[in-house]
């Protein structure tokens, strides 16, 4: 049945990507089903069901100066609480629930991490707080109240969209064609090619399969290169001639 709904989502016309995502979906509520004993432990209905190829996948990275855009829009843009948002997203990585839905309980500001209690991968995870990101924090309005980081004013809940501010505020950095999940991509690609490892960037995003993460490869031949360089440069050199 779970082949055939997700073929069937293909000849009825809809994108590789969104037949995909509903295949995690399924293989997700299965998971969680068995993990609160709703089912029993059996072999997930939806687990070993290729996905289909994905080859009109779009991949966006923010270049330096359209980032410096976007933050000189952002530090003036009067939609201070989206452009908040969009910050936090920028230097953390994160995705945009994980801001979004944040509560203050969830912030170690000793520690400098952001904990994310039931992230995608259903697992707890603990985002890195930068420097930029903790400024951003700091500074943001409380509400004893309120236990969220971010909330609609009216309902006094967490916000669910930002996108009528975002779509302002990227037009007017010029970037209109970004989306939010793009900025978790420019975080990884501005990681990647400052030489950090592969490791590392995967360890910030929360990816639990360092296969996720190969897509940032090609970003930095260059640092890879330079880094594969280092075992020929030791294997071969020259032993110093001791001074007599």
């Amino acid at each position: 049945m779970v082949i055939a709904l997700h073929n069937g989502m293909k000849h009825a016309g809809y994108a590789a990507a969104t037949a995909n995502r509903a295949l995690v979906l399924i293989s997700f509520m299965f998971n969680c089903a068995m993990r609160w004993e709703v089912m029993p432990m059996v072999p997930n209905p939806a687990g070993g069901i290729k996905p289909f190829p994905d080859n009109g996948a779009r991949e966006r990275y923010l270049s330096q100066e359209e980032a410096r855009r976007l933050m000189a829009e952002l530090d003036t843009n009067p939609n201070q609480q989206a452009c908040n948002i969009i910050k936090l997203l920028l230097f953390t990585g994160a995705r945009k629930t994980e801001i979004m839905h944040a509560r203050w309980e969830y912030v170690d500001f000793e520690r400098r991490l952001l904990t994310v209690p039931l992230s995608k991968s259903g697992k707890t995870r603990y985002i890195a707080l930068s420097d930029a990101a903790l400024d951003v924090l700091r500074a943001l309005p409380r509400d004893p109240d309120i236990p969220w980081l971010f909330w609609n004013p009216n309902t006094r809940r967490p916000q669910d969209s930002i996108h009528h501010g975002w779509d302002t505020i990227r037009k007017r950095a010029g970037i209109p064609d970004v989306r939010l999940h793009d900025l978790r991509h420019s975080f990884a690609s501005f990681l990647v090619n400052s030489g950090r490892s592969l490791y590392e960037v995967q360890k910030l995003l929360g990816h639990s399969n360092a296969k996720t993460t190969q897509r940032y490869a090609h970003l930095a031949p260059g640092a890879l290169i330079e880094a594969a360089n280092i075992v020929g440069d030791l294997v071969q050199a020259k032993p110093r001639v001791a001074a007599a």
